[in-house]
């Protein structure tokens, strides 16, 4: 449920949050990109990251047929390998979520829709909300919804805000993902600002980026989401998830963004309720590298492909 904000004070209580020191950011976060793991932890860190990874394919032509691949390719990755684990969730454009939840079903695997004008956001209110009630009632289990960015970059935070819950309110038992596009955040400051607000308002995750647009998911951007989450939290507000997205493909970057995530959040955020991987391209390394680590040689790109 959203937080009680004062119109008159919203936007002095979000540039009243402490500024964000960008050279100190990207400084800490390229820091901890070097950072290894132990090879007796990578198959660990590996499993983990299958688990976090929201397997998403949001292409004009997408038809029932891949997206029926896709999900069965989410509940199990490795046809050779029954020990893999099963990605997070599948993440698909809102027509095709009754195509993937009858093979979904009962699998434990979640269902993501990406509702609510994606990737612009720039559609009235009330098509966001029926979107989002379209998806819901087909089987979705996560709300992956876009924030109205013009609206933000142009102060009305309160705009931001109500649309936010509104949409929350209508997920019902479903998650809510509050995309925030970064790329077009502009500064670090504001991508902290958007942050506590969608967190304000109801997000159950803050998401970096739809993917569509550049730079997406980013080290320094997902750290500063972090420590968002981190603050709200120990301010006293419920814990909530980070979902970096876009641009994450191999399994050294995958581990890189699980390293940030212990050293920034802790290790009560590793974990698939409050951390996701938003990709449509890294599993495939993913479990190339964990064959790898199994057998001594590597299966092969193509042999994870979708048919």
């Amino acid at each position: 449920m959203p937080d009680t904000l004062p119109s008159g004070s919203l936007r002095a209580y979000l540039h009243g949050l402490p500024g964000v020191d960008e050279v100190g950011v990207r400084r800490r976060a390229a820091d901890l990109s070097t950072r290894s793991i132990k090879t007796t932890a990578k198959r660990q860190a590996i499993d983990l990251a299958i688990r976090m990874v929201d397997l998403t394919t949001l292409e004009g032509a997408d038809t029932p047929g891949k997206v029926r691949a896709l999900a069965a390719k989410a509940m199990r990755p490795d046809p050779a390998d029954p020990t893999a684990p099963a990605v997070a969730a599948v993440c698909l454009y809102p027509d095709l979520i009754p195509v993937a939840a009858p093979v979904l079903a009962g699998s434990g695997v979640g269902l993501a829709s990406v509702a609510t004008g994606f990737p612009s956001g720039r559609t009235s209110l009330e098509v966001k909300l029926a979107d989002t009630r379209t998806a819901v009632a087909a089987g979705a289990t996560e709300i992956d919804m876009v924030i109205d960015r013009g609206a933000f970059l142009a102060g009305d935070y309160r705009k931001v805000f109500d649309e936010i819950a509104a949409v929350k309110e209508c997920c019902g038992p479903a998650h809510l993902k509050v995309i925030l596009e970064t790329g077009e955040l502009v500064t670090y400051d504001n991508v902290r600002r958007a942050s506590w607000l969608a967190l304000h308002a109801g997000a159950d995750f803050i998401k970096t980026s739809t993917g569509k647009v550049a730079p997406a998911a980013t080290l320094p951007v997902t750290l500063v989401m972090l420590e968002a989450v981190r603050d709200y939290h120990a301010a006293g507000g419920r814990r909530a998830g980070v979902k970096p997205a876009g641009g994450i493909r191999t399994t050294k970057d995958a581990i890189r963004y699980l390293v940030l995530v212990k050293e920034v959040a802790g290790e009560s955020w590793l974990d698939p309720a409050l951390f996701r991987l938003g990709a449509s391209t890294l599993l495939n390394d993913l479990l190339m590298q964990r064959t790898k680590l199994d057998t001594g040689h590597y299966a092969g790109p193509d042999y994870y492909t979708l048919d």
